[in-house]
């Protein structure tokens, strides 16, 4: 069953938004070829950041593409180099006319702070909100206590914590703690960058549900109540990502699944990016 969740944190598990296109690391025409594609079969919801240097690229292509602004829920993220206050609403402001959009659907910021003051960039984004410049607030890479500390100075909801998370590495201590804040979780590296199709356990579900074995784990991750970012530059394969509502895994088959998650496989660690926290 879905993680159901009051307010505005619905908008990761409403239909159009439960399965969002991730943009990183493209640019240029690989982006513009991928994402006209993944508009083309349906995706209405897309994710971007200011770190990953193509939030002028999404912005083309969806100017280019024409889907009413309504229709599209947009993810950005602030990078921490702007948590400063004098640099925060500025960078948004960029990151905005890069989008071509008077406002994203939602912002968050995309590491914790360095200096471990979650407060002040979390008033910062709520300015942001309060300004008009994002309808939702949200983080990224929080950990149980970070997303605690999170909830508690919030002055409003928080749409989502969008963390590392697939079948894997085991994230059941966010899943509580998700639940016990209200703060739902948001995927990627959903599929663990190809490593999880190393696991025989998937295509054998897969032959079993009549399905790619891709599209097996990312349902196990929507049954956990877990919105998805997944990114591909393959036709099929963004076909195949966005068409994962046609069947669900039965209870033994997620059990089975989540076994797998004791393997405890990282792949965002300390040592790829100077911002990780100390992980759950």
């Amino acid at each position: 069953m879905l993680l159901e969740t009051p307010s505005v944190s619905s908008i990761y598990f409403r239909k159009t938004f439960q399965r969002s296109f991730g943009t990183f690391p493209l640019s240029g025409k690989d982006l513009h070829a991928a994402l006209r594609v993944a508009l083309e079969v349906g995706y209405r919801a897309i994710d971007t950041a200011q770190s990953y240097g193509n939030e002028a690229d999404v912005g083309l292509v969806l100017a280019e593409f024409g889907i009413a602004r309504d229709e599209l829920c947009i993810t950005t993220k602030v990078r921490p180099e702007n948590f400063g206050e004098d640099v925060f609403i500025p960078s948004v402001e960029r990151s905005l006319s890069d989008l071509r959009v008077d406002h994203v659907d939602v912002l968050l910021l995309h590491w914790p702070p360095p200096d471990g003051d979650i407060a002040r960039p979390l008033a910062l984004l709520e300015e942001a909100r309060d300004r008009g410049l994002t309808k939702h607030i949200g983080v990224s890479n929080f950990t149980s206590g970070m997303m605690r500390r999170a909830a508690a100075a919030a002055t409003g909801p928080i749409a989502t914590n969008q963390v590392e998370f697939h079948p894997l590495l085991n994230q059941d201590v966010l899943l509580a703690t998700a639940a016990e804040t209200g703060i739902p979780l948001s995927s990627y590296c959903s599929v663990a960058r190809g490593e999880v199709f190393a696991m025989p356990l998937f295509d054998e579900l897969a032959k079993a549900y009549g399905v790619s074995a891709g599209q097996i784990v990312l349902r196990w991750i929507l049954q956990k109540g877990v919105s998805i970012n997944t990114m591909s530059t393959r036709p099929q394969h963004i076909q195949r990502n966005f068409e994962i509502m046609g069947f669900t895994l039965s209870s033994v088959d997620m059990v089975r699944i989540d076994r797998l998650t004791a393997a405890n496989r990282r792949i965002i660690t300390q040592e790829l990016t100077p911002f990780a926290p100390v992980w759950d």
